[in-house]
């Protein structure tokens, strides 16, 4: 189930919110747990025996560190194990075995593995629970119903943002109704949806007109390079939105996960805006424990290349994604090593280099083999071919005014214009005035695009 369905937003959802509000506030993880499982079953019924498997045993491994702390090392290890294992079986096992066969020349079988749908985002949620039971830093659950209802909650559950336990221990149990925070919740939602609909999804159509052209050109490959990174950055922070919208229907906050990253000045500052969630967990569960800049200038190299690595490999089981994270690995030793003190000297440049260098990412990102992603690249320097064609401005001209919002809206000078006006009272009556009505118009606007439109995908369900 996606949240972009009529199913989701006219039958589950409303659903779910009356029986969470109907019910006593006891009763009301045992409810988002019920929902969630639904959530969860109606997309992938065949294998929420996996997610259901997870629940179990990383609460079970969390009690047995506190209760035998002389053998945590051994429970921590037998768990992550554990975990990893399932990852590697549902997502890398056929990844590996095709390259084993491509290199060796063997014929080892291919196996018909479908993979659980979120279960990159949930076994790092729950390895993230054990750890920090490992380390002291969070007490464990205190039922295996409230941990389930962590794990599964399905605002998250899908896509992320990737939630540990800490961020919301306080409020599995303590969650009063406030309406001010529902309402600030749906409002959240509805702009996720819209940035979703309205514009990843008319962005992954004009990037696909684009792949269909006759006769590629110059602006047609740059018309699409920024296509693809528009279309999965408002599909991914849309979801996000989304996410921590409904988080706070339900009385939970969620951290942030964007933070316009693309304006940033250099590649370091992209990642610190970009998927937060995915970047700080490989930050304090594999870079810090690798040694992270603590010894020495080669193996902070080597720990930041790990670390790059296995996050391209995160994403998905294909060279293109160990491609992409390995590329900004390189650029960020080169921006620490090399480029640091001109970068912050020159903060224009920065800006304009990083959102290049970002188009080039995604093109990696959104191309499968290395072959395509070559002839891409040579497309998008071919400055002997055509520069245009009527096709080519047909397409741009039909999807200029998406393209310009795109623009617009990545960067914070509507929140500003919106927080100027919200300042001061006039302000204020019209915004109390117009906000509801907006809404109700965009929420109306979105329906009828879901209802007519075919190509709605969530990019971020493949991981």
């Amino acid at each position: 189930m996606v949240f972009s369905s009529i199913t989701f937003l006219y039958y589950f959802l409303p659903l779910c919110i009356l029986c969470h509000f109907l019910v006593p506030t006891r009763y009301r993880n045992k409810i988002l747990l019920i929902f969630s499982l639904i959530f969860y079953f109606y997309g992938e019924s065949k294998y929420i025996i996996v997610l259901i498997f997870s629940c179990i045993l990383n609460y079970y491994a969390g009690n047995l560190i506190l209760k035998y702390p002389e053998h945590k090392k051994q429970i921590l290890i037998g768990s992550l194990l554990i975990n990893f294992g399932l990852l590697f079986y549902f997502k890398y096992f056929n990844f590996f075995i095709t390259n084993i066969n491509h290199i060796f020349q063997t014929s080892l079988p291919i196996l018909q593995i479908i993979m659980p749908i979120g279960i990159s985002f949930f076994t790092f949620q729950a390895t993230s629970y054990v750890i920090d039971i490992y380390k002291n830093e969070i007490k464990p659950a205190k039922s295996l119903l409230d941990f389930a209802t962590y794990l599964t909650l399905f605002p998250q559950l899908i896509a992320g943002p990737i939630v540990r336990y800490e961020t919301v221990e306080q409020e599995m149990n303590e969650r009063p109704t406030k309406a001010h925070l529902v309402a600030q919740g749906l409002k959240r939602f509805i702009i996720g949806l819209g940035k979703k609909v309205l514009i990843a999804n008319l962005l992954g159509a004009f990037a696909e007109s684009l792949s269909s052209l006759a006769t590629p050109t110059l602006l047609s490959y740059w018309l699409k390079a920024l296509a693809y990174t528009f279309q999965i950055y408002y599909d991914f922070s849309g979801y996000s939105d989304m996410a921590i919208g409904l988080g706070l229907v339900f009385g939970f906050h969620f951290l942030e996960n964007f933070n316009y990253p693309l304006i940033a000045k250099s590649i370091t500052d992209f990642w610190h805006r970009w998927h937060i969630s995915l970047s700080t967990w490989f930050r304090d569960y594999l870079y810090i424990p690798l040694g992270g800049n603590r010894h020495g200038k080669k193996k902070q190299i080597r720990n930041i290349l790990i670390v790059w690595f296995t996050t391209g490999l995160w994403h998905g089981a294909s060279w293109n994604f160990i491609l992409w994270g390995l590329y900004f690995g390189i650029l960020l030793l080169l921006e620490k090593f090399v480029f640091k003190k001109f970068l912050d000297k020159h903060k224009i440049f920065g800006h304009i280099s990083t959102f290049i260098l970002i188009l080039f990412s995604f093109v990696i990102f959104e191309t499968e083999s290395i072959s395509d992603i070559i002839l891409f690249f040579k497309g998008l320097f071919d400055l002997g071919g055509p520069f245009t064609s009527i096709e080519t401005n047909f397409y741009l001209k039909n999807y200029f005014v998406i393209l310009l919002i795109a623009f617009i809206g990545m960067g914070p000078w509507l929140k500003k214009l919106y927080t100027k006006i919200n300042s001061t009272t006039t302000g204020q009556k019209i915004l109390n005035i117009l906000e509801p009505i907006s809404l109700m118009v965009l929420l109306l606007v979105i329906t009828g695009f879901i209802i007519d439109d075919s190509y709605n995908p969530f990019l971020y369900f493949r991981f």
